[in-house]
């Protein structure tokens, strides 16, 4: 027998006795494994509670509640004032939000716990949040998103290129380029902190959105020339965002539309910032072969993005990303294998990851023409 097969055989026999209701309760009663029975009972019903406890957390932040507790503790009557609820609503918010760490108990007042605190530092995070109600409306029903195959929804109608590349104009643009440019420079620093940038001369960020990156990336490397290469209506406001930032002497911007224009050359660094997840195989395919085309020889491939098997963020990767881009109607999580194995396909030298410290937000893979 296979190792597969005996594997498979254990993973029986023990699916078989956690199953059983007599071991649950023996489990449960014997001192030694009790803790043990009673972690693995809260985990499954985490699982079972985790859609309540996301709607408790995008209550917070589109009530106004997490600004609220940011400067001193409140009473429950002056929390009800501030979020415009009910008192008895608030007070049950609060104390919902109190059992899932994002506000904390002082007396008879109330601030931010850890989790709240932490929001309040990542207004990225809130944005994505409040952005979810796209993705629930998605998920009502998730057995008839898998059976139609994903897309044709809220959030696909959000994403307006996942369904329709190369579409959408200014008002179609604005809500998802403000998303992005929200939650860009906690991705931007897993970058800054996982790869020299200042060891090239020209970056060009493909699909940069309104330059979140790109001026992240130029605050801390100074001579670094930038430009950035997206949709028209796109490009109108990262030309408008970077001239806020003070960089429309350092920074050129490009329109086009990555998925059939040519990319511009001339530069010895090209980033790819959340980009590859978002597209479907054949059209990432045919990205990184323009991509190779457009870079000199020795010229860099950096591609920045959450991927699938990460290593203690299992669930981000196939779960919330899997679903997430199912109901956006575009692209699918994909290991650092399979980007690499992608990479060596469109004809680049090398291909490898860089470690980052957080890769929960981010992981990257660098790869050389």
């Amino acid at each position: 027998m296979t190792l597969d097969g005996w594997r498979a055989r254990w993973l029986a026999l023990r699916n078989r006795v956690l199953a059983s209701p007599a071991f649950q309760r023996g489990a449960a009663r014997f001192p030694l494994t009790r803790p043990i029975a009673r972690r693995r009972a809260r985990a499954l019903f985490e699982l079972v509670a985790g859609f309540t406890y996301s709607q408790t957390l995008f209550a917070c932040v589109t009530t106004g509640l997490i600004d609220a507790l940011a400067n001193r503790p409140l009473a429950t009557n002056e929390v009800a004032a501030r979020t415009g609820l009910p008192e008895p609503g608030a007070d049950r918010l609060l104390k919902a939000a109190t059992a899932i760490g994002v506000v904390e108990r002082v007396g008879d007042r109330w601030t931010l716990g850890k989790h709240g605190a932490a929001l309040r530092g990542n207004p990225g995070i809130a944005a994505m949040v409040a952005h979810h109600a796209a993705l629930y409306t998605d998920l009502a029903d998730p057995v008839a998103l898998l059976q139609r195959g994903g897309g044709g929804g809220a959030l696909s109608r959000y994403w307006s290129y996942a369904e329709s590349p190369g579409a959408g104009g200014a008002a179609e643009v604005a809500a998802y380029s403000r998303l992005m440019a929200a939650s860009l420079p906690m991705v931007a620093e897993q970058a800054l902190a996982a790869y020299p940038f200042a060891r090239h001369r020209r970056l060009l960020d493909v699909g940069g959105g309104e330059g979140a990156f790109v001026a992240a990336i130029g605050a801390r490397v100074p001579r670094l020339s930038l430009a950035l290469f997206d949709l028209p209506a796109v490009a109108a406001r990262a030309r408008e965002s970077l001239a806020a930032a003070g960089l429309t002497d350092r920074a050129v911007i490009h329109e086009g539309d990555f998925t059939r224009d040519s990319i511009p050359q001339g530069f010895d660094l090209i980033s790819l910032v959340r980009i590859l997840h978002d597209h479907d195989d054949e059209v990432a395919n045919a990205l990184l072969l323009r991509i190779r085309e457009a870079l000199p020889p020795g010229g860099r491939l950096l591609i920045v993005e959450p991927m699938a098997q990460t290593p203690g963020a299992g669930p981000a990767g196939d779960a919330y990303f899997g679903f997430y881009l199912l109901a956006m109607g575009s692209g699918r999580p994909r290991t650092p294998r399979e980007i690499i194995s992608m990479l060596h396909g469109a004809g680049f030298r090398s291909g490898r990851p860089i470690a980052t410290d957080l890769p929960l937000i981010a992981r990257v893979i660098v790869a050389e023409r």
